[in-house]
């Protein structure tokens, strides 16, 4: 691999962001809907959503013209009128649901079309990030790893043990001095794995933030899923023509769908393709309502509100989380480490320990109004 590149030298110009934009943030209920994902709301506070922020914070890595936004059609939308910096053209609409894999490799065979020697960047829409300049100078190193040849990424250091999340065991550290080796990629282990990882101190967690040149990406993706390949490289091939939506509609539905940690990343790692850059850049995914009250402004007693604090009465409560989303008066009395969430169709009260378990009341509504 070559070693001549470094953050002195490093020039964003042929640097792409795709930022993936889907899901339905089904712990984030009532708020989060399947029609109105988390990625759409203001779940970090202040007035931009998570997509906007997303975007602001990519700005200095990559103008709006080589920034891509890949979405399902139900929001397409919604992105479009967040994101009116961004043409047409660079919001790519998935006809249905494929997984991370077709998504992110999609975009990536675009790009390639447009510039073979790109380096591509991906970014989910619905994480939070309070460190918005670490950030940036994370993805310039992991930009150099990448022109260097191997597939990157930004490495966190873990607090607890998470069976969410990917896994990277950090190998010697690169020639170049940016990175480290990774020796294993493991995706969403056991509970008891993720405690033998975190223990260990030689592992990052995997933030799904990829850098790699669109080259080595889809090399990777030709060899270990053939089939995906073949038909990403066909879509994108007829992207700037008239065959585009015929040929869409039609190889589309035919892709395997499967995750890119899966798809190639845990493979590619074995083989000793996969580097890191670590970062402490506060990091959040913002995966449910107990996540939301840790990153949000607390008052004196930890209890946090998100919208119009004027609205929310507390007495003798702590460490609660309030969303309220309607005109009405929230009141607590006498409640400790609880969570209420307003809007106008649906109220949410739970405890704050529970608050993975919000995805089954959309479960129960789902099996009683599919439709909904």
């Amino acid at each position: 691999m070559n070693s001549n590149f470094s953050t002195a030298n490093f020039s964003t110009a042929n640097f792409y962001a795709v930022v993936p934009a889907g899901g339905s943030g089904t712990r984030l209920w009532p708020l989060s809907r399947a029609g109105e994902p988390k990625f759409l709301h203001p779940l970090a506070g202040g007035t931009r959503s998570l997509l906007q922020s997303t975007l602001d914070r990519l700005q200095p890595l990559a103008p709006p013209e080589r920034t891509l936004v890949v979405t399902g059609a139900r929001h397409a939308s919604a992105v479009a009128r967040q994101l009116p910096e961004l043409d047409a053209a660079n919001i790519i609409i998935e006809p249905s649901p494929r997984d991370s894999a077709a998504a992110i490799g999609l975009a990536a065979a675009i790009i390639a079309e447009r510039d073979p020697e790109a380096i591509m960047g991906s970014f989910a829409a619905d994480h939070h990030i309070a460190d918005p300049t670490g950030f940036v100078a994370a993805v310039r190193d992991a930009a150099c790893v990448a022109a260097d040849g191997y597939l990157a990424t930004v490495g966190l250091t873990p607090t607890r043990p998470e069976t969410g999340y990917g896994y990277l065991k950090l190998g010697q550290k690169l020639e170049t001095g940016i990175g480290f080796a990774v020796n294993e990629f493991a995706e969403k282990p056991t509970e008891q794995r993720a405690e033998k990882y975190f223990a260990s101190g030689e592992y990052l967690w995997n933030a799904s933030m990829f850098v790699w040149r669109v080259a080595a990406m889809l090399a990777e993706l030709e060899r270990q899923q053939p089939q995906l390949y073949a038909g990403l490289r066909h879509i994108a091939a007829d992207w700037e023509t008239p065959r585009r939506d015929d040929t869409f509609s039609q190889v589309w539905p035919t892709l395997p769908a499967t995750a890119i940690d899966y798809a190639i990343m845990e493979d590619a790692a074995a083989r000793g393709r996969v580097a890191t850059v670590p970062a402490d850049i506060g990091w959040h995914d913002i995966g449910d309502w107990n996540a939301v009250g840790e990153i949000a402004k607390q008052d004196e007693y930890g209890n946090a509100v998100l919208g119009d604090s004027a609205l929310v009465r507390a007495i003798d409560a702590q460490r609660c989380v309030v969303a309220t989303f309607t005109n009405r008066t929230v009141a607590l009395v006498g409640l400790d480490d609880v969570v209420v969430v307003d809007t106008p169709d649906a109220v949410l009260i739970c405890s704050r320990e529970r608050s993975q378990d919000v995805k089954q009341v959309v479960s129960q509504l789902d099996r009683d109004d599919p439709l909904r």
